[in-house]
């Protein structure tokens, strides 16, 4: 039985809005031996809980869910830390409830009661105890709790913390809350942790004057400090992803989150870190500071989802690897219980258009199936009664479905069926997928012809149109044709009757036919964009005889531009694989290379350690491309990272056999590299693919699992390959 059902919603008894956090506690005697002790708990907000003052819980728990639908809870053993005489403490903050969000738009409705405003917060608990002579204890959140204002005298997700050392706060009581405790579910994603630290590698003094500490990585996560500030004195602290063209610290592209610290100290020594909000940061300016600036007293903590790393690449090129570490930290910084675009400015929401292009490249960097289970159902329990699927999970009070995005419903799960083999997943989502699916057609033309977001930052049009330069309605029938293929695939693969899937299969006919009408001439598109010919490749919009005409013409539009791409967020995760697919390997690596804007190395060359959200964040003359919207940690373009893994690593999931119960080895060598090398692990074990350029040609070395079987291509030749490790020379 879960006790935390008989526990009380509680929330704090004062007069007027608390902006900082409050403290929830309540004393106990134990006077038996125990055997075993649990502490159920959750929070409308964000809580930190401890026992005899040593925390307990998990980073920003109990994480965040489509609240209201549901609200996770968590379950501690706390066997070890109950003494005679305890204290058991629950402090709470708003979290990611507040009434701050992305362009001043607050996530969605209040906690669905008149007694607590969307801004204010609430906790709920249940400690049981068993005795060693078969006795029980049970404690519940109730009237026998106190309260009191913290030392977090404000916090917030976007605008940071007040903290005041000298700040002593008053003991109040609580109030019961009728609010339902049905919408409490037991933990289902990834608890949030912290993962490593950095230490400063600088301290800068900048032409302007300030003082700035330079972690050498963006990152996400806070920071952590060992001062002693004098009585009554306060620090400030600010974060900064980076510097400007002349080493000054710049922050505008935070827009209106303030992202700082102001710390007041007691004139005694502490050590300090945030606990109820998280930044994206690589720089910290120490705005206004007391005493010697010493590096030492400076941590910068990284926190993200605790997701085991399962993949790992490596080439003889030191570029391509800083692009890889890129794409690995844009991950850890933007998989935070959800899969945010961005960790930094006010923002820092779960974009589906983000995730559904990345998530095969997430899910080979790192074991995401059940971190993607969590936030798809919370997709599913936001999806509205019409089938459409909202722009962002959790979602906002404006919905806006779009091609590319709400696409995420199908891509995200068969992503995973690919990658982990799950197809109870593909079970779990199905209704969900057929409902979205429904929606397109149901609407026809007046989703077709809704203002989509388009190919995302594409190179091709005017810069001031972030829709890109492709045909908006022609990207909302592409992807309409292959959601429903992917659909009807799903189907297949559940046993779902083939009856119930022929109307399906002629509404993609028809789609297909209708996106050559409006957009083919004599077989060949008329549409004058890189995104368009990749996609249409991609998800087989043209005749199969024209499909490689659209390849060469493609290839032919790369070569014109200098060999660069123009693609956008819905274009370029499947550019580099079209590229390949159709003979044209030696020009996907020259892109791969390519250091002109727009390229994934022209960032490289710049210095970031974490993905861009535009291409050309910072131009050539070192000036931002805006402050509105430019984000230096957004993993959308780190997708490449799928193509690294299955085409110059060559480790790829066989869809007749999912989840790497088949494995289809495919390196593609290139002279511009040494060698290259990628491992994979899977549940049946770890598969890893090497090649190195030898004086008597290229040497391959393959592993595989016991349990599994493979196939390597080399050139033309295809090799059955049982467990062991095999190597060939070609």
């Amino acid at each position: 039985m879960d006790y935390i059902f008989l526990a009380n919603w509680l929330k704090p008894c004062t007069d007027g809005k608390v902006l900082g956090a409050t403290e929830f506690f309540r004393t106990f005697s134990v006077r038996k031996k125990i055997k075993t002790a649990k502490l159920w708990i959750s929070a409308l907000g964000i809580y930190s809980a401890r026992i005899n003052g040593e925390k307990i819980s998990y980073v920003l728990a109990p994480g965040w869910t489509a609240y209201e639908h549901r609200v996770q809870y968590q379950e501690y053993d706390v066997t070890a830390l109950l003494k005679e005489e305890n204290l058991l403490s629950v402090t709470v903050a708003a979290g990611w409830r507040m009434p701050y969000g992305f362009n001043g738009v607050t996530p969605v409705k209040t906690w669905g009661t008149p007694e607590l405003a969307g801004d204010e917060y609430a906790m709920i608990a249940a400690l049981l105890i068993a005795f060693e002579d078969g006795e029980e204890e049970l404690l519940i959140s109730d009237e026998s709790w106190n309260t009191r204002e913290t030392k977090f005298r404000f916090c917030n997700l976007y605008q940071g913390d007040v903290y005041d050392e000298t700040f002593e706060g008053q003991i109040n009581g609580v109030r019961i809350l009728n609010h339902p405790k049905k919408i409490l579910v037991p933990q289902e994603g990834e608890i949030i942790a912290e993962q490593e630290s950095f230490s400063p590698v600088s301290v800068i003094r900048t032409p302007k004057g300030e003082t700035v500490l330079d972690f050498g990585q963006n990152l996400t996560g806070y920071l952590s400090f060992s001062l002693t500030v004098p009585k009554g004195k306060t620090i400030l602290i600010e974060h900064a992803e980076v510097l400007d063209k002349d080493g000054n610290f710049y922050r505008e592209n935070y827009r209106s989150a303030k992202a700082r610290i102001l710390y007041t100290g007691d004139g005694k020594p502490h050590t300090w870190k945030p606990e109820f909000t998280f930044y994206g940061f690589r720089y910290v300016r120490l705005t206004e500071f007391y005493g010697e600036v010493r590096p030492e007293n400076f941590k910068a903590i990284v926190v993200h989802s605790d997701m085991e790393r399962t993949g790992f690449f490596e080439c003889s090129d030191e570029k391509i690897n800083q692009l890889y570490h890129n794409i690995i930290w844009g991950q850890k910084g933007n998989f935070l219980d959800v899969p945010t675009d961005c960790p930094q400015r006010d923002e820092r929401l779960g974009w589906t258009g983000d995730a559904q292009v990345f998530a095969r490249c997430a899910a080979y960097n790192f074991n995401v199936n059940r971190f993607f289970r969590k936030w798809l159902t919370d997709m599913s329990l936001e999806q509205m009664k019409d089938g459409r699927i909202v722009q962002i999970v959790p979602r906002l009070d404006w919905v806006s479905p779009a091609c590319g995005w709400s696409d995420a419903a199908v891509i995200i799960p068969w992503q995973m069926y690919l990658l982990y083999g799950d197809r109870e997943l593909l079970a779990r989502q199905y209704v969900t997928v057929k409902r979205w699916i429904d929606y397109m057609y149901e609407k026809g033309e007046e989703y077709i012809r809704r203002n989509h977001f388009g190919d995302w930052l594409a190179q091709d049009t005017d810069p001031d149109d972030c829709g890109g330069g492709t045909d908006k309605s022609f990207l909302a029938y592409a992807y309409r044709a292959y959601s429903t293929e992917l659909f009807i695939r799903m189907s297949e693969i559940l046993g779902i009757a083939r009856d119930s899937l022929v109307s399906y299969e002629e509404k993609c006919r028809q789609t297909k036919e209708k996106i050559r009408s409006d957009y083919f001439r004599g077989g060949m598109t008329v549409l004058p964009t890189q995104t368009a010919h990749v996609l249409i490749l991609s998800f087989s919009l043209c005749e199969e005889d024209k499909k490689q005409a659209h390849a060469d013409r493609l290839a032919a539009m790369i070569r014109e531009n200098g060999n660069r791409l123009t693609t956008g967020f819905l274009g370029t995760p499947y550019l580099l694989h079209v590229l390949t697919a159709y003979g044209y390997t030696e020009l996907a690596y020259a892109l791969l290379f390519q250091t002109e804007c727009p390229s994934w190395l022209y960032s490289v060359e710049r210095g970031a350690t974490t993905m861009w959200e535009h291409w050309d964040g910072i131009r050539k003359d070192g000036s931002m491309c805006g402050a509105d919207m430019n984000s230096f940690n957004h993993y959308a373009y780190g997708a490449v990272g799928d193509w690294l893994y299955g085409t110059v690593g060559g480790i790829s999931p066989d869809e007749e056999r999912p989840g790497f119960e088949h494995i289809r080895f495919a390196p593609k060598p290139t002279e511009r590299l040494r060698f290259a090398k990628a491992s994979l692990k899977t549940k049946y074990g770890t598969v890893a693919c090497e090649w190195h350029w030898t004086d008597d040609g290229v040497r391959y070395a393959f592993t595989v699992p016991n349990g599994v079987t493979a196939t390597a291509e080399i050139g033309d030749e295809k090799i059955v390959l049982g467990a062991g490790v095999h190597t060939f020379c070609r």
